[in-house]
């Protein structure tokens, strides 16, 4: 009997030994919040002390910034539409720009990012700017107000190039001819439009501001989380700060006229605009008069700063609403933009050009073990943060996924960048690569060479490429130029473009 009983404990001790195994840890939750039209200096603790930023500021402190995080083009204008496809799918720009078709088929959703994140158990919201060619139904379980590319779209299909034509033609005013809010201000008694007015509608269309929308929305989706023992993935896509530039006039008034900067890059107008794409008919470019003036320059930046300021506020709260879940312990946030914007350097406006102002947006990361206050100047895409949150969610990257995690970039297990230079191809008209601190920029159509030097030039205004010296600079780039358009399934030839300027040399 004694011998019986010594072995029933031993075997419910084994039994209970055997039982006992090791819970995993939670998954972490994601939430990506995505600015329009938001070049990477445009906050103020990276460096612009004119605009006020105290939200996004506490994203820079607290976490870690990636200086250099760059978009990789566009196959037209809208370059926010090549930019959220690649990052939706993880494809780069030319591949995606076919693979996008199988989307409007109902075909390979299953590819996308707010799908992938669901397979591996998590509960996904979207809701803001889609501007993606997929069904944002297809891809997020949980969606509610989907934008268009940008608040007012029958104004933004205007044909603006008709409307410049007529206005040349005529000898009319421009107000008699361009829609209300382009080719503005004349003057500084032009009063024909204002950021704050609701009856211009944009941003106030529905009755309450796009970004106050969003923010009500991502609250409510909070709130749903409570509850919830499922990790959960956000995607909340802003369309601010993008034109219509409409805020509040509290946040007008942050900025008077006499306090904004003329960027040093600033151009009445820039010399290669029309053979790059960047002409009058370009409807970014046409939102500012031709030859551009300072006063108009800054009345946009007056705009676009209060609009930033608006769309930090509303970011303030979401931040303030992740934090009452108690869940921020485990809980990560991704802020970047689609793009940058111009805003005036080079004479330009839009994004549709090869400078760090457009290409080149804020990328920061903030969660558990995110070193604080942090600055990491590797180049990365920023598109890496799709592949971010995949790693984040214990996912392996799909084959099909071009762009890369930064995690070990943030933990300091890798110092250089995943890719051994960055390239951007806008339509055939502009195509860039960027490497060991140059830029060199081709505009194919003009048989035009751009080189600059980052280090001693940041702001791109001193052209290198007619200088003997950097000859060879410029044939070693353009080559690698070359091979990085095969890499990119890219196939515009613009060997004829070196062939002459190599003949000119």
């Amino acid at each position: 009997m004694k011998k019986l009983t010594l072995a029933l404990i031993s075997v419910l001790l084994f039994s209970c030994k055997t039982e006992k195994k090791e819970v995993p840890a939670p998954k972490p939750n994601v939430v990506f919040i995505f600015a329009d039209d938001m070049t990477y200096s445009a906050i103020h603790a990276l460096g612009n002390k004119e605009i006020q930023t105290p939200n996004l500021d506490k994203l820079v402190q607290k976490g870690t910034t990636f200086t250099h995080a760059f978009n990789m083009g566009g196959w037209n204008g809208a370059i926010c539409a090549a930019s959220r496809a690649m990052i939706i799918s993880g494809r780069k720009l030319w591949e995606v720009s076919e693979f996008r078709h199988n989307w409007s088929e109902g075909k390979e959703f299953d590819k996308t990012w707010g799908k992938l994140m669901e397979g591996a158990g998590y509960d996904t919201y979207m809701t803001g700017k889609w501007h993606v060619d997929a069904k944002a139904q297809n891809v997020f379980q949980n969606v509610v107000h989907v934008r268009p590319g940008m608040p007012g779209d029958a104004w933004a299909k205007e044909n603006i190039g008709a409307k410049f034509k007529t206005l040349k033609e005529s000898g009319k005013k421009p107000e008699d001819i361009m829609p209300v809010g382009y080719n503005r201000p004349q003057n500084e008694n032009d009063t024909t439009w204002t950021p704050t007015d609701k009856k211009f509608g944009g941003f106030w269309q529905g009755g309450k501001h796009w970004s106050e929308v969003l923010k009500d929305d991502a609250l409510g989706f909070i709130e749903q989380t409570k509850t919830s023992e499922k990790p959960f993935f956000m995607y909340l896509a802003f369309n601010a700060p993008h034109d219509p530039r409409q805020a509040p006039q509290e946040f007008v008034d942050l900025y008077p006229i006499e306090n904004i900067s003329v960027p040093e890059s600033f151009l009445p107008l820039y010399p290669y605009k029309d053979g790059m794409g960047n002409g009058p008919s370009l409807r970014d470019e046409a939102l500012a008069p031709f030859p551009r003036t300072e006063y108009a320059i800054k009345k946009h930046t007056q705009e676009y700063y209060a609009l930033i300021s608006h769309l930090d506020f509303q970011i303030g709260q979401i931040l303030d609403g992740l934090e009452k879940t108690g869940k921020m312990d485990n809980t990560y946030i991704i802020f970047t933009a689609d793009h940058g914007l111009a805003m005036g350097k080079h004479g330009l406006i839009g994004k549709q050009s090869q400078f760090d102002h457009s290409i080149r947006a804020p990328f920061m990361i903030v969660g558990p073990k995110i070193p604080e206050n942090k600055k990491i100047d590797a180049d990365i895409y920023l598109q890496d943060a799709m592949v971010t949150s995949l790693e984040l969610a214990g996912i392996e990257k799909p084959e099909y996924v071009f762009f890369n995690s930064v995690i070990d970039l943030v933990n300091g297990e890798r110092k250089e960048s995943h890719y051994d230079a960055i390239y951007n191809g806008y339509r055939d008209l502009q195509r860039m690569i960027r490497k060991d601190g140059y830029k060199l920029i081709v505009y194919p159509k003009m048989d035009v060479v751009l080189l600059y030097n980052l280090k001693a030039d940041p702001q791109e205004m001193n052209d290198l490429a007619s200088n003997p010296e950097y000859k060879e600079k410029v044939e070693t780039l353009f080559a690698e130029l070359i091979q990085l358009q095969k890499d990119m399934d890219d196939s515009l030839d613009i060997s004829k473009v070196l062939q002459n300027y190599q003949e000119k040399k």
